[in-house]
């Protein structure tokens, strides 16, 4: 496992892997250097047959304060060129993150500004604490959430990324939730133990049928129903249905037992 300075990846016996921000000193905001590490984990994430799950967390008391002041400081010395190349880096992880095959979880707490609230859009699902912060905050420092914003109107709509990009006011974990950036807001006591329920839940899950779910509803995006599409799913439940694990699924269910992957 490559050896990263500023995040942790651990994956455990089950096939989940938890990727860490490891900042906490910096409230894990991010910089050059976070990106090329977040990516070459989830390059490692996405190759790994053992791995089931990804799940997106924070060390400490914050998940991500966005950007980290020394890389906004490099940025402000760069031409456009330079900056655009900044941009793509961070861009190619977002995307990276919304595109990855396994099934996608983040625990939020504390903090969780600009990138962070990108990083969070990116996820399948997200869940946080009640009392988390979050914040669109770039056009504060004259800027604005461009390289997220995609992942933030598929996360909460187009109408509410609008309202909090441009007021840049903060709301809460309940108001997150409420917004559908967050599947659920916990308390902060409760937050852990929700976490591994969410985790048990999805373990239960064909690791197979979870990857393919996730595939399909890439293809069906916003859901226009064209006779392509329909052709698609149609064959999409055919292809799974004859899979080792459709097979194995069908035939538990039908003799009453469990099927071999919640036996792991």
């Amino acid at each position: 496992m490559t050896d990263f300075e500023h995040i942790q990846l651990e994956i455990d016996a089950r096939g989940i892997a938890t990727l860490w921000l490891n900042r906490p000193d910096k409230n894990n905001a991010f910089n050059s250097q976070t990106i090329r590490e977040l990516l070459l984990a989830l390059d490692a994430v996405g190759v790994n047959p053992a791995v089931r799950l990804l799940v997106l967390r924070g060390r400490g008391k914050h998940f991500c304060a966005g950007g980290d002041l020394g890389w906004m400081q490099e940025a402000a010395t760069l031409d456009f060129n330079g900056n655009l190349a900044d941009a793509r880096n961070l861009a190619e992880l977002l995307y990276n993150l919304y595109q990855l095959k396994k099934p996608t979880l983040a625990v939020v707490q504390g903090a969780v500004f600009g990138g962070g609230v990108g990083l969070v859009s990116c996820c399948d699902m997200a869940i946080g604490a009640d009392n988390a912060q979050f914040s669109l905050s770039e056009v504060r420092i004259g800027l604005m959430p461009a390289t997220i914003s995609p992942f933030v109107v598929k996360a909460m709509g187009a109408r509410a990324a609008r309202r909090y990009s441009l007021t840049a006011e903060r709301f809460d974990g309940n108001q997150a939730a409420a917004l559908g950036l967050l599947s659920e807001a916990y308390t902060l006591d409760e937050l852990e133990a929700q976490a591994d329920s969410w985790i048990s839940n999805l373990l239960l899950n064909s690791p197979q049928a979870l990857v393919a779910c996730k595939a399909l509803y890439n293809e069906v995006g916003a859901g226009e129903l064209t006779p392509g599409l329909r052709r698609s799913t149609e064959g999409a439940i055919a292809r799974i249905r004859v899979s080792p694990e459709g097979q194995e699924g069908l035939h538990a269910f039908l003799e009453k037992r469990k099927p071999s992957w919640q036996e792991q």
